[in-house]
């Protein structure tokens, strides 16, 4: 399928349907914001990236700092840190919702493994509710989907915070 989008040609890859790629989207959105920790880690690839930057949009985290940058082991051992009751970022635990909106189809990109996945792009607002008062948090979400069996996963998830290069405060949450 190929679409217009600003006078630009975006050729999308066989097997991705707007409805699914949107319910895979919130599905992913709700399970962050719910802590459900092993549904969200059972949607990522396993050469999965997961990158939330620091000071900017365009860095080289190899060279910066980055406010997370896990590959899919780093993920891994994240969430099973969270897990065990013994590391957690806050007592109580913060109440999250967030919204996706304005997802666009920005085309294919060749993956690892030969094929194609669909990159994606979405703006965010999510609202965290914890005891010193509530958190605004505001950003543009680039994924990329691939189509495995007759699943969706994600196999990569990059967070660009709109005051990314101010102070940031505690995040103790999977943004």
């Amino acid at each position: 399928m190929t679409t217009t989008l600003s006078d630009e040609l975006v050729s999308v890859p066989e097997g991705f349907d707007r409805d699914e790629v949107e319910q895979f989207l919130y599905r992913e959105a709700r399970f962050a914001d719910e802590s459900d920790y092993d549904a969200w880690e059972a949607l990522w690839t396993d050469d999965a990236l997961y990158w939330v930057p620091a000071g900017g949009a365009d860095i080289d985290p190899a060279r910066q700092m980055s406010i997370i940058f896990d590959n899919r082991s780093r993920i891994s051992t994240r969430l099973k840190q969270l897990r065990t009751g013994r590391r957690y970022a806050q007592a109580p635990q913060s109440h999250l919702r967030r919204l996706i909106s304005n997802i666009e189809f920005l085309g294919g990109r060749p993956n690892s493994s030969g094929g194609i996945d669909l990159e994606l792009g979405a703006n965010f607002l999510a609202l965290e509710s914890r005891a010193r008062g509530n958190e605004l948090w505001g950003g543009r979400v680039t994924y990329r989907l691939r189509r495995e069996g007759a699943d969706l996963r994600l196999a990569y998830k990059k967070v660009v915070l709109v005051d990314n290069e101010k102070p940031i405060p505690t995040m103790s949450f999977l943004i």
